[in-house]
């Protein structure tokens, strides 16, 4: 590490302990005589991939976004390499993390969302394609791998499932995209003085569709987990308000929150495609569900 830390200009290295939360990446906090440091080591990601989190990251943090800013070492990148692995250097950010938020802290990660959209949105992200970009493409040929990966009459029938699915979604080509976070879990939201005062780890960040976000925050809060296949839409309602008070959604996107919420769903299939049989498994019956309320009747539940 003392070796790793003399190729940036953040003091000298003093000692470093290892954070306990996040099980993906490796992310050690490093103590230098100029302050406090994050190294991060990425297991399982290409210096493009990185390169994706660090550009945008620093994007963020010059139009005064609350997120970990990527020091430059002195051959002025971001991402450097040890032993065949991409690492970064971060900003240590203050505050602590909320198991359980109340409601005004949930409202300032809300707006926090919405502003995270409102500056990606006109972002051109570089290395767009190291990332899996959650769309209807990535979604059935990370499906197929799933299925070949198995090799098992479940998985190939499940897999006929999910590109059945994916056919009946609808994305017109003008529904707004950009970058978002994809993972608001509790340890990636730091909270100080009752402010959300920044938001954390951007590994599954990717180019996507805006509405994708605002869907992780209703499923957080207002899909019952404790009753199958119920959604609140009073309180799915409240958070989709509190949103539109800082980015208000395009008509377009009011009709497809539908198609949207249900590609979040197939997403999840994806990551716990052995879990279940095809005939009765979790994410089907919420999009059983859904598929019961219906497009139409789903729009009309939460914007009419």
């Amino acid at each position: 590490m003392k070796e790793l830390f003399s190729n940036y200009t953040l003091g000298n290295y003093i000692s470093s302990k290892p954070f306990t939360n996040g099980t993906v990446q490796t992310n050690i906090k490093v103590q230098t005589t100029e302050g406090h440091f994050v190294f991060r080591y990425y297991e399982n990601r290409s210096i493009q991939s990185v390169l994706f989190e660090t550009n945008f990251l620093n994007y963020l943090k010059n139009h005064n976004f609350p997120c970990p800013k990527p020091f430059l070492d002195r051959d002025g990148s971001f991402v450097g390499k040890y032993k065949q692995k991409p690492y970064v250097v971060f900003e240590y950010m203050e505050g602590e993390h909320l198991k359980a938020p109340n409601e005004h802290q949930q409202a300032q990660l809300i707006k926090l969302a919405a502003e995270l959209h409102n500056i990606s949105k006109s972002y051109q992200p570089l290395y767009r394609e190291a990332r899996l970009n959650y769309n209807i493409e990535t979604c059935r040929n990370l499906g197929h791998q799933q299925s070949e990966r198995l090799n098992t009459k479940n998985a190939e029938q499940k897999c006929l499932w999910l590109e059945n699915e994916l056919k009946q979604l609808i994305f017109p080509e003008e529904l707004p995209k950009g970058i978002c976070h994809s993972d608001f879990h509790f340890t990636n939201i730091l909270y100080k003085d009752d402010k959300c005062s920044a938001l954390l780890d951007f590994d599954d960040a990717n180019y996507t569709y805006l509405l994708f976000d605002l869907v992780v925050l209703v499923e957080y809060w207002a899909w019952r987990h404790d009753v199958e296949q119920y959604l609140n839409f009073i309180e799915a309602k409240k958070i989709i308000s509190e949103y539109t008070k800082y980015r208000p959604l395009d008509t377009i996107e009011k009709r497809h929150f539908f198609d949207v919420y249900k590609l979040s769903i197939l997403m999840d299939c994806i990551w716990y495609f052995d879990r279940g049989n095809v005939k009765d498994f979790y994410e089907k019956r919420k999009i059983d569900y859904l598929n019961q309320i219906g497009r139409k009747n789903f729009y009309e539940k939460l914007f009419e």
